[in-house]
């Protein structure tokens, strides 16, 4: 059993979407799928910030010539003109994860405490609700 939870939580630093499909098919008990996955999440919202800005410093350090400016379409640009750090952080965790969120933040030079917050908090709220979900569409099966 520790393996399995284990590996839901290895599984959620990187993909919650993966990650509690896997509880759910090792039977595991849906508060436990839960929380794995909030620790999986957290962790990963943790490295990709910390570790982020770190590669950042260093790919900076090693650029030569300004970066071309990019053409400003997309979700991730949308989310943030309309609701920027908190919709940066939250909403874009819960469509494409915390991980890219928190690229596209460290990207747009956004301080990263706060970016660790949304981001928490998006994960928290994400992994609830699918466990959530999931539970009760078990019990449909």
């Amino acid at each position: 059993m520790t393996l399995k939870i284990a590996t839901v939580v290895a599984l959620a630093t990187f993909e919650v979407y993966a990650a509690i499909p896997a509880g759910f098919a090792f039977e595991l008990p849906s508060y436990v799928i839960g929380l794995a996955s909030i620790v999986g999440g957290l962790i990963g919202v943790f490295v990709a910030a910390y570790l982020g800005k770190q590669v950042r410093k260093v790919l900076n350090k090693y650029r030569k010539q300004p970066a071309e400016e990019k053409p400003k379409t997309g979700m991730i640009i949308r989310i943030w003109d309309k609701y920027g750090v908190v919709g940066l952080g939250f909403l874009g965790t819960m469509t494409v994860g915390a991980p890219i969120s928190i690229g596209v933040g460290v990207g747009f030079n956004v301080p990263v405490n706060k970016m660790v917050l949304w981001c928490s908090l998006g994960v928290i709220v994400r992994c609830t609700l699918f466990t959530t979900l999931g539970h009760y569409g078990m019990k449909l099966l």
